[in-house]
């Protein structure tokens, strides 16, 4: 059985850092980027079968970086997550591709639940 490979994506270290070191814990295989450029640049660079990323984030927010992973790299299920609940932003991000819209804070074990879904062949 193979790694599952989770990119997470959060401007916010704080939050970051211990959601890695959970998934990781877990089994999961993390990387963590501070940015969407910096998630774009990862995507490039190894294949993923996942990527958690925040929806609020300065720069390129999660929507923008969901269009553009959708349009290079359409296998990779995207995680919406936000501590900004809104309804419209969630059915945005589903009517975009996204596998799943989460809020924070989030259970770890919902968490990776929601991912092993999101990272089955499809």
């Amino acid at each position: 059985m193979t790694t599952t490979r989770v990119l997470l994506v959060d401007d916010e270290v704080e939050f970051l850092e211990p959601i890695a070191a959970r998934l990781a814990r877990r089994g999961l295989e993390c990387t963590s980027v501070t940015s969407g450029e910096q998630a774009l640049a990862a995507l490039a660079q190894a294949p993923y079968d996942c990527a958690i990323v925040d929806v609020r984030m300065p720069d390129m927010d999660g929507l923008e970086l969901l269009r553009r992973m959708r349009r290079m790299w359409p296998q990779v299920s995207v995680i919406l997550l936000t501590g900004h609940a809104s309804i419209e932003l969630g059915v945005k991000g589903m009517e975009l591709g996204a596998f799943e819209y989460l809020l924070k804070p989030i259970e770890i074990d919902d968490l990776v639940d929601t991912v092993l879904r999101a990272a089955r062949p499809r």
